[in-house]
C-alpha cells in the first residue's frame, strides 16, 4: 500500500479527492476524526474529475432552502481558505439578467427566495444593470437580479489547500489508486479493494462524482445519476476587458447569467469564459472513459471531452449580441466538460439502504460542495445534519425511477431545463403514465386533469364538474388570478371544494404510501420509533411522528393496528420505508424472536377517501355494516364488506369532513369506485382532485411533511405537539424533547390569511414583520370555505396571533394576518359527524 499506514481505531475511507471529498475530510477532522484515508484514481494535484475543469461560478439562490444554505456555507468556507493572503473565492457578485417579460417576473420570484433563505440581494432596473455591468447590450436588457455575495470559486486550488491542511492533521491520501471493489461482511463494509490491496474500513463514503455510478454498482446500489457533457469556451482577449484584471484568471465584473438563452459568463483576465446549456444533451458512460492517466493537465483529463463547435454556434452569435465586445474576439479554446445530472436535479446524499457503513455524496456541484461535506460530516458524527436532507436523500426515488431508462431520460430533460422558468407544479413531460391507480380509466372518463408526483398520475380537478362552477354561491366564487398562479389551476377546484363541504366527494388516495408492518416484534418496533402510543388494541388508529435523536421531525405517519401483530402505516415516501426496514433489521439482530417484516403494499392496494356531510348516506346504500359513530368512531378502523368487496375502513379525513379512507386490493379497486359512484348519484357525489384537497387541508391546518415541517423542526414548533404522547418514554427523540414545549419554542409554524381576500400565494415567499424579513411561507392555497387565501409560514414566536405581516409575492408586498387555527370547524363537529 506504499506509504499508507494501517489505521488504529474506526477508520473512514473517502473515495475521491475532488472538492467534495477533500472538504469532507476537512469537516471530519474539525469534528475530531483522525483515522481517515482518501483514495483517488488520478494524481492529487489534478485528479481529472469535474472539480479540475469547473468554471467555479457560485450562484447561491435556489428554490430549495437546503441547497441555498449549502451554497452559503460553501462561500463562507472558501473565503476562509487562504494562501499568500488570497482566499479561494473571488466575491465579485452575481448578476442574472432578464431579456423577456417572463424572465423579468421570474427574477422577482428569485429575489423572494433569497429573502426567504437569508441571502442579501437586489432587483435592478435596466439602467442599474448597465451601471453594474457596462459591457451589456443596452437594447436587450430589461432588468436584473444582483447578489453581492456570489462569485467565483477557485475549486482546484481549494482542493489542494484542503489536502495540505488535512494531511497535517493526519489524513492519508492515496493517489493513482483506482477502487476495484468494496469488501463486505455481515451486512456492513469492512474494506475498499484496490489494485494495491485492501484498505480496511468501518465507513466508506463515495465522493466519486460522475464515477459514483460505478462505485455504487460495486455494492449493488443504483446511483440515479447521468454524466452529461456541458460546453465551455474561452475567447481571445476582449477589448472591453483590457487592463481590468490580473491574468490569467482575474475577474472584477459580476458573474453573469443569460438564462433566457442558456448561457453564463465569467472573466479570465482580459478573456471571457462562456458556458452553454442550450445544446443537445450529451450523455456519457464513466466506465467507458478508461483509466485516469498518470499525467493529467488542464487540457488533458478524463472529464474534458473534445469540443464540438457546431453545437456552440448558436451560443456564439447570441453572446456577441449580448456582449458586443465579443464581436472583436474569437474562440480560443473550448471543451465539453462532464458534470453529473439527476432525475430531479438534486444532490444525492445518504446511507446505503441495506449495507451498513456505506454512504454517498454524489451529484454535487462546486456551488454546494462545502455545504454538502459539512452535512455528511454531521451525519457521520452525530447521526443527523442540522439542515434537512429530505430533498437530497439518496433513497428518495421510487423503484420505477431507478431504472436506467428513467434516469437517462429525466436527467437529460433536467439538463435541457436547467435554466428554464419552471412552475412549482410543473410535471415532467415524459415519461408519464408510469403509475396508475385502479380508478384511472374512470377518472379519464370524467375529464381528469392529471399532474405527476412520485411517478403517480394524480387528478387535480375534473372537467366533468365544470358545470358546477355556475352554481356556486357568491361567497364560494373563485377570485381572478394572475398568470403564474393560474397555471395548473382551474376554477373547478372551487366547485369541488364546495361539493365536499356540502354534499359528498370521492378522492383518490392511492398514491399515499402504505406499509405493512407485521410479526411478533411489530408493536415493539413501531412503539419505539413513534411519539404516540400505538400499543392500543386492534382497531385503533394513531396519528404520530417519527423523530430523529435530536427531536427533529423525520416524518408524520398514521398507524392503524389491524391485528395484534399487523399494522398498516400511512407514510410519506421511500425514505420512511428504508428507515423502518433498517430499524427492523437492527431489532431482529438484537432479539431474533422479535422479528418484524416491513413491506410496501401501495402498488397492490388502493384507497378512496369518501368525505362530506352526506358520506354516511352513500356508504349505507352499499353496505350493511354499522357506519354510525357507535359502529366506527373517529380514528378507529375495521374490516368491512362494501358492495361485496372486502375492505379496510379508517375513520380519518384530511379534508375535515365526515367520512372514511376505504382500502381494498388493487384488482377490486375499479369495482369499489363504481359502487360508490352509482350509490352516490342521488346524493350529488362528485370525483374531486388534489387542488381542492390542498385547499381543504389548509383550512383544517393539517401539516404536510417536507413543506410545512422537516427534520429542522420539533413537534412543538410545528404545531403537532399533540402527536407526542405525554409521559411516554423510550421512543427515538424522547430525551431531546425533555423540557421543550410550545411555550419554549422560539419559532412557530403559523397560519396566515391574506387581508385583501384575493392575492394568491404559492409557497416559499418571504414574510416581513415591521419591514424586516422574519420567515417564509411553506404551503398556500385559496380557502374557498372562508373566501380568502391561506398561507402557512415559519415565524418567530414573538409574532403573535392577530398581528399583521407582509408576504412578498413577485416583488409586491401583500398584507396578511396571523390567524388562530384551524380556520374551519375549530370544534371538529363536522369531522366527528
Amino acid at each position: 500500500m506504499g506509504s499508507w499506514t494501517a489505521p488504529a481505531g474506526p477508520h473512514i475511507v473517502i473515495i475521491g479527492a475532488g472538492i467534495v471529498g477533500t472538504n469532507l475530510a476537512d469537516e471530519l477532522v474539525s469534528r475530531g476524526h483522525t483515522s481517515i484515508t482518501v483514495v483517488e484514481q488520478g494524481p492529487l494535484n489534478m485528479p481529472g474529475g469535474s472539480t479540475s475543469h469547473a468554471p467555479g461560478l457560485v450562484f447561491q439562490t435556489n428554490p430549495s432552502k437546503t441547497m441555498t444554505q449549502f451554497a452559503k456555507y460553501t462561500v463562507e468556507k472558501l473565503l476562509s481558505l487562504e494562501e499568500d493572503g488570497q482566499s479561494c473565492f473571488n466575491q465579485v457578485g452575481g448578476l442574472e439578467i432578464a431579456t423577456t417579460p417572463e424572465r423579468l417576473a421570474e427574477i422577482k420570484r428569485k429575489h423572494g427566495y433569497a429573502s426567504s433563505w437569508g441571502i442579501e440581494s437586489k432587483l435592478l432596473s435596466k439602467e442599474e444593470c448597465l451601471e453594474t455591468y457596462p459591457l451589456l447590450n443596452k437594447d436587450l436588457v430589461l432588468g436584473g437580479f444582483h447578489i453581492p455575495s456570489d462569485g467565483l470559486a477557485l475549486a482546484a486550488r481549494a482542493a489542494q489547500l484542503l489536502i495540505n491542511r488535512t494531511k497535517k492533521a493526519g489524513v492519508q491520501y492515496l493517489d493513482h489508486t483506482a477502487v476495484t471493489g468494496i469488501e463486505q461482511a455481515k451486512g456492513r463494509v469492512v474494506g475498499v479493494k484496490t489494485a494495491n490491496g485492501v484498505i480496511p474500513a468501518d465507513t466508506v463514503v463515495s465522493c466519486a462524482g460522475f464515477w459514483g455510478v460505478e462505485i455504487g454498482a460495486m455494492v449493488g446500489l443504483t446511483i440515479p445519476l447521468l454524466p452529461l457533457a456541458h460546453q465551455y469556451v474561452k475567447t481571445t482577449a476582449a477589448p472591453g476587458l483590457a487592463g481590468r484584471n490580473s491574468t490569467p484568471n482575474g475577474a472584477s465584473l459580476p458573474i453573469l447569467r443569460y438564462q433566457d438563452q442558456d448561457l453564463y459568463y465569467r472573466e479570465h483576465g482580459d478573456h471571457y469564459g462562456i458556458g452553454y446549456y442550450g445544446h443537445k444533451p450529451m450523455p456519457i458512460v464513466a466506465a467507458e472513459l478508461g483509466a485516469t492517466p498518470k499525467d493529467v493537465d488542464e487540457k488533458h483529463m478524463p472529464s474534458r471531452l473534445d469540443f464540438t463547435p457546431e453545437d456552440f454556434d448558436p451560443a456564439w452569435k447570441l453572446s456577441q449580441e449580448l456582449l458586443p465586445t465579443l464581436q472583436e474576439t474569437e474562440i480560443a479554446d473550448g471543451f465539453n466538460g462532464v458534470f453529473s445530472f439527476t432525475p430531479d436535479g438534486g444532490t444525492l446524499i445518504g446511507q446505503h439502504p441495506t449495507l451498513d457503513g456505506f454512504m454517498v455524496a454524489e451529484a454535487v456541484w462546486v456551488t454546494h460542495s462545502a455545504g454538502v461535506a459539512r452535512a455528511v460530516a454531521e451525519v457521520l458524527t452525530s447521526g443527523r445534519s442540522t439542515l434537512d436532507l429530505s430533498e437530497c436523500e439518496l433513497c428518495r426515488f421510487e423503484d420505477v425511477q431507478l431504472t436506467t431508462a428513467y434516469i437517462k431520460e429525466t436527467s437529460q430533460q433536467n439538463f435541457v431545463e436547467v435554466y428554464d422558468i419552471l412552475h412549482p407544479l410543473q410535471p415532467k413531460d415524459s415519461p408519464r403514465n408510469l403509475r396508475l391507480s385502479p380508478f384511472y380509466s374512470r377518472q379519464k372518463e370524467l375529464g381528469a386533469f392529471f399532474l405527476e408526483a412520485g411517478a403517480w398520475e394524480r387528478p387535480h380537478w375534473f372537467e366533468n364538474n365544470a358545470h358546477l362552477v355556475k352554481d356556486l354561491p357568491v361567497e364560494w366564487q373563485p377570485k381572478d388570478r394572475d398568470v403564474w398562479s393560474s397555471r395548473y389551476w382551474s376554477p373547478i377546484a372551487a366547485a369541488e371544494a364546495w361539493k365536499t363541504r356540502t354534499a359528498v366527494a370521492m378522492y383518490d388516495m392511492t398514491p399515499l404510501r402504505r406499509l405493512e408492518v407485521s410479526g411478533p416484534g411489530a408493536v415493539d418496533l413501531v412503539q419505539r420509533l413513534a411519539t404516540g402510543d400505538v400499543s392500543k388494541k386492534p382497531g385503533a388508529v394513531t396519528y404520530t411522528l417519527l423523530l430523529n435523536e435530536q427531536g427533529g421531525i423525520r416524518s408524520d405517519v398514521t398507524v392503524a393496528r389491524i391485528e395484534n401483530e399487523l399494522f398498516q402505516l400511512g407514510v410519506n415516501g421511500p425514505i420512511d420505508l428504508v428507515y423502518l426496514k433498517q430499524e427492523a433489521r437492527k431489532q431482529m439482530q438484537t432479539d431474533p424472536t422479535r422479528w418484524v417484516h416491513v413491506r410496501d403494499i401501495t402498488g397492490g392496494t388502493c384507497c378512496i377517501g369518501l368525505w362530506g356531510p352526506l358520506a354516511r348516506d352513500v356508504i349505507n346504500t352499499v353496505s350493511t355494516e354499522d357506519w354510525t359513530n357507535k359502529g366506527l368512531r373517529y380514528f378507529r378502523c375495521k374490516k368491512a364488506t362494501i358492495a361485496g368487496i372486502p375492505c379496510v375502513a379508517m375513520r380519518l379525513s384530511y379534508v375535515g369532513e365526515l367520512g372514511w379512507e376505504i382500502y381494498t386490493s388493487a384488482e377490486l379497486g375499479q369495482r369499489l369506485w363504481d359502487a360508490f359512484w352509482k350509490a352516490g348519484q342521488p346524493f350529488g357525489v362528485i370525483a374531486a382532485g388534489r387542488s381542492a384537497f390542498n385547499s381543504l387541508r389548509l383550512e383544517k391546518g393539517y401539516r404536510a411533511f417536507g413543506s410545512d415541517m422537516t427534520t429542522e423542526h420539533d413537534p412543538f414548533e410545528a404545531g403537532v405537539g399533540f402527536a407526542v404522547k405525554a409521559g411516554k418514554l423510550g421512543y427515538v427523540g424522547q430525551l431531546a424533547l425533555e423540557g421543550r414545549s410550545q411555550d419554549t419554542a422560539t419559532r412557530r409554524l403559523r397560519c396566515l390569511t391574506v387581508d385583501d381576500g384575493s392575492s394568491i400565494i404559492l409557497g416559499k415567499e418571504p414574510v416581513f414583520h415591521s419591514g424586516q424579513p422574519v420567515g417564509y411561507v411553506t404551503s398556500a392555497a385559496f380557502g374557498y370555505s372562508i373566501g380568502k387565501p391561506i398561507a402557512y409560514a415559519w415565524l418567530p414566536s414573538t409574532v403573535a396571533e392577530e398581528q399583521k405581516v407582509e408576504i412578498e409575492y413577485f416583488g409586491k408586498r401583500v398584507e396578511a394576518t396571523v390567524t388562530p387555527e384551524p380556520i374551519f370547524d375549530p370544534g371538529m363537529s363536522r369531522l366527528r359527524g
